[in-house]
């Protein structure tokens, strides 16, 4: 059975929809730990605290607003959530995903989706940007598990390109007209809320993955099965655990994730401008 039902998911879109009036988003923005700056530069911006939206979870992770901040961010109608869910914070993956759901009913086409990440690749400096351009999802549950809603997508959905290839050509195009720095790998999720261990990240290492975090995937899984483009980007604010002789703290990935924030807005603003 799935966590919702349509009729839910229906019932907060229309919540949403009359706030909204008669705007219509066409990218939906999520905003990771310490990123959510963002939202401040939004034109004509009308502010939705989730927690009066019909179903909604509550954000609690440091660093997120929890809020939605809807309007024009570089002549994009956008939906910014400034501030996510996150499966450590105690909720399922049907909550943890249930806005992506929600904004594809109101007409959101595309979903740029953020995150402050550990670096896993030794050959790379923390505070480098990494485009996503696939994941490693060990959790044994999955967002699409139970019930399959066909006004979302199919049963068995193809996960081939779960990341647009032409949208992380744009990224790397933007990147490198701005002249700015960044990566293309593979990002780990892992659930949290402890960081990894050290064996963890060697085994991350050989599997594949340039990097590990708490978030995105299940985002872009269901993204992905609702027939959105997708374009994930990570900040990678720490080098991840073994790999320095110093412990993790949450103060160093918000830290580092203000440190970046002037290329990182650069990356995501040019997508943003150059996206057809």
């Amino acid at each position: 059975m799935a966590e919702f039902s349509f009729a839910q998911y229906q019932e907060s879109a229309d919540y949403l929809s009359a706030r909204l009036g008669g705007f219509r988003p066409e990218v939906l923005l999520i905003l990771g730990s310490g990123l959510g700056y963002l939202a401040d530069q939004v034109e004509d911006p009308l502010a939705v605290p989730y927690e009066d939206i019909p179903h909604f979870a509550r954000s609690t992770a440091p660093g997120h607003a929890g809020r939605f901040v809807f309007g024009l961010l570089r002549g994009r109608r956008v939906a910014v959530m400034q501030g996510r869910f996150h499966y450590y914070e105690g909720y399922n993956f049907p909550q943890v995903t249930y806005p992506v759901r929600v904004l594809r009913l109101l007409g959101a086409e595309t979903m740029i989706v953020t995150n402050a990440a550990g670096c896993v690749n030794t050959a790379w400096p923390a505070g480098t940007l990494m485009v996503m351009d696939d994941h490693i999802k060990l959790a044994l549950d999955s967002p699409l598990r139970g019930e399959n809603l066909p006004q979302f997508g199919p049963r068995f959905p193809d996960s081939g390109q779960v990341y647009t290839p032409a949208l992380r050509a744009l990224a790397g195009q933007v990147a490198a007209k701005q002249g700015i720095p960044v990566e293309h790998g593979v990002y780990l999720f892992m659930p949290g809320p402890q960081y990894e261990t050290p064996a963890e990240i060697r085994a991350a290492r050989l599997l594949g993955a340039d990097a590990v975090g708490m978030s995105t995937v299940p985002e872009a899984v269901v993204a992905s099965h609702a027939g959105m483009g997708v374009l994930g980007i990570s900040l990678l604010t720490n080098m991840a655990a073994g790999i320095l002789d110093t412990p993790l703290s949450e103060e160093e990935v918000l830290t580092a994730a203000e440190a970046g924030r002037e290329k990182f807005s650069a990356l995501v603003l040019g997508c943003l401008e150059r996206m057809e």
